[in-house]
């Protein structure tokens, strides 16, 4: 059995097994709540379990040449991360978000995109540092990063997930790589889990996110946000926007997320490196300067924010810490391009 093929084959098993995890996340974060309500909270993780169907096939391999038409020196992508970052739940290659991102990214840039898709599924944070040494081995220009939700519901523990991404992103950065993450997504906007259960992973996705934040800006990345802005138009549309395993985004739920995810990756890899520079009067709520701790809050309670370092009269940081920049860009319609040149696409095959 292969490698990817064995990742499929217990995706099933791991998210059974992630939802009773996360009834007990942070290790006695139901220790202040009476025994009916951590009774309720394990009845509602006993029902999601059954409800969640069974895993699907490995996700596609989207590794290629993607705008293989345009001219120039290929620019090298690496997308790092968890199932999200896989494509968990797409059915062709085309679909992962992977594809998306450096199909749109080819044609912003009018430039080819070499495509290196080092995600694992079920990955958390610690296990990052596999993946960015065989990123490093191929000098990318950009690297994306998706993680977080495993961190959660294998109750990682904040501070460590948030030091292993530190040190990924600051790895990638000193090697010459231009980095965007896109933070913890909401899990609240999973349908198999019930309130309360959704309030507390809502809450704890959030918290997250925020760590997160802080700790890619000040490593030198930039981050946006994916849960509350995911979040409610998942939870909206499940059918459309989930896949058939109800955990993972269907095709059109990725689409939505690199369509957010795009427009920083475009302005990160045209803008010098280094915090950008403001004047002292940019300090203001309409331009988006806060310290970097009140623009991680911010930006997790409204997810499409981006937030990058920022260089306020000369100095990097003020009273408060670290000056950061906050940033609601216009999405970008993302479509399927072609197949990654020189892979044939595959098919995802059910499994009973």
């Amino acid at each position: 059995m292969s490698e990817r093929t064995a990742q499929g084959a217990t995706a099933a098993h791991r998210r059974g097994r992630d939802l009773a995890r996360l009834a007990v996340y942070g290790g006695g974060a139901l220790a202040g709540l009476g025994l009916a309500t951590v009774g309720v909270l394990l009845g509602q993780v006993e029902a999601a379990r059954r409800t969640i169907p069974i895993a699907q096939a490995p996700p596609p391999r989207s590794d290629g040449l993607y705008g293989g038409r345009f001219g120039g020196e290929p620019v090298h992508m690496a997308m790092l991360g968890d199932s999200s970052a896989a494509g968990f739940g797409a059915l062709r290659a085309r679909q992962t978000p992977a594809a998306l991102i450096a199909t749109g990214l080819s044609r912003r840039l009018e430039r080819p995109v070499r495509l290196h898709s080092l995600a694992v599924v079920g990955a958390t944070s610690g296990m990052l540092t596999h993946q960015v040494e065989e990123a490093l081995e191929l000098n990318p220009d950009l690297a994306v990063i998706l993680i977080g939700a495993n961190d959660i519901t294998h109750r990682a523990g904040q501070a460590a997930s948030v030091r292993h991404l530190a040190d990924s992103v600051r790895r990638l950065r000193e090697a010459g790589a231009t980095v965007v993450v896109g933070t913890c997504p909401d899990l609240g906007a999973v349908q198999p889990i019930r309130p309360p259960l959704r309030w507390l992973a809502r809450s704890w996705s959030r918290q997250l996110a925020a760590a997160q934040t802080v700790a890619v800006v000040e490593a030198g990345g930039r981050t946006v946000s994916l849960g509350e802005l995911l979040g409610p138009t998942f939870s909206a549309q499940p059918h459309r926007l989930f896949a058939r395993d109800r955990f993972h985004p269907s095709a059109e739920g990725y689409a939505l997320a690199a369509s957010v995810l795009l427009p920083t990756v475009v302005a990160a890899l045209r803008s010098p490196a280094g915090p950008q520079r403001v004047e002292a009067g940019a300090r203001t709520a309409v331009d988006g300067v806060r310290s970097l701790p009140q623009a991680a809050v911010e930006a997790a309670r409204h997810a499409g924010t981006e937030v990058a370092g920022v260089r306020v009269d000369g100095r990097d940081r003020g009273p408060a810490g670290r000056w950061a920049q906050l940033r609601r860009r216009m999405w970008e319609v993302v479509r399927q391009g072609e197949a990654p040149a020189g892979l044939a696409e595959q098919t995802r095959v059910e499994q009973a």
